[in-house]
């Protein structure tokens, strides 16, 4: 695997994909501390919060609270995600310098996640990079990248077009969501075959949800293709509230014990992540879902 790069960048995203579908509200100090321990362990860049109607995501609905309540968040990357204007505006006035805007491959599940088509999102995503601020850091999200759970199966070659599109307009990064979990290394093979002949590799990352147990060999792709940014959730935390049974990100701790064996540089701490995760989700009655992590913590008998 000469192919493979020495060093990734990883985002943790438990504190926003992991709890955005949570029925029970999880207090607005426990995120912000959960991202303060987790920040502890050495990870820097966070998909944080998201800035959204709080009917739509009544989890997100204190995103502002959460950042404000991190502590050391001035040396943390704090991406907070916006569909429209509007909720550009409510992360500026949080502070937040790292914006996270979004798409999808798919009108049904973009018109149900953001209440737009695919061409309305974009547009929107357009004003937001030309009437923002300077100053700021943009990562463009494509969902539904490879499957979409009312449409099926998705084309790469307009996934690309996105992705490019996107590019061009100003976003620093494009991260491709595998939403509901479904892709084999195939098929995110194809994708990367499209989206890696117009955009280069070291703009684009992935988001890869673990439903069918595919995010590690899917994580193997991508890193093979030469990618270098991967969205990850302590303890396996996440799904998706448009997404019927999607489960969470590939867990941080499962990616960690890859990129270990793989002898790829990453500067966290397994056992750190886990016992963070493991805590948390104990605390507010989740499921820990990271294999590389029980067993973990089994072998030192924490559980």
């Amino acid at each position: 695997m000469s192919t493979l790069p020495t060093q990734v960048n990883l985002t943790e995203s438990s504190s926003r994909d992991g709890l955005q579908s949570l029925g029970a509200f999880v207090p607005t100090e426990a995120k912000a501390g959960l991202i303060t321990d987790l920040a502890a362990t050495g990870l820097r860049t966070f998909d944080a919060v998201s800035f959204v109607s709080p009917k739509a995501v009544p989890q997100m609905a204190d995103g502002a609270d959460v950042i404000a309540g991190v502590e050391g968040r001035e040396d943390l990357e704090l991406y907070g995600l916006v569909p429209n204007m509007m909720g550009l505006e409510f992360a500026l006035e949080a502070g937040v310098t790292h914006i996270g805007v979004l798409t999808a491959a798919s009108d049904t599940f973009n018109q149900r996640n953001i209440n737009a088509t695919v061409d309305e999102s974009m547009h929107r995503i357009l004003r937001i990079l030309n009437e923002a601020p300077g100053g700021l850091t943009f990562r463009a999200y494509i969902s539904t990248a490879t499957h979409c759970p009312f449409e099926g199966e998705q084309d790469p070659d307009w996934v690309a077009h996105l992705a490019e599109t996107l590019i061009e307009w100003g976003a620093d990064y494009v991260f491709l969501g595998e939403t509901i979990g479904k892709a084999t290394p195939a098929h995110v093979d194809r994708l990367l075959d499209e989206v890696l002949a117009l955009v280069p590799a070291k703009k684009v990352g992935v988001h890869f949800h673990d439903t069918y147990g595919q995010a590690v060999a899917n994580t193997v792709v991508a890193l093979e293709r030469g990618i270098t940014m991967m969205d990850a959730s302590a303890g396996g935390l996440g799904g998706c509230p448009y997404a019927p049974g999607a489960t969470g990100n590939i867990a941080t701790e499962d990616l960690i014990w890859l990129l270990d064996g793989l002898g790829i540089e990453h500067g966290l701490d397994l056992r750190a992540i886990a016992d963070v995760a493991y805590r948390f989700c104990d605390k507010h009655n989740l499921t820990y879902n990271s294999k590389a992590g029980r067993a973990r913590l089994a072998s030192e008998g924490v559980q």
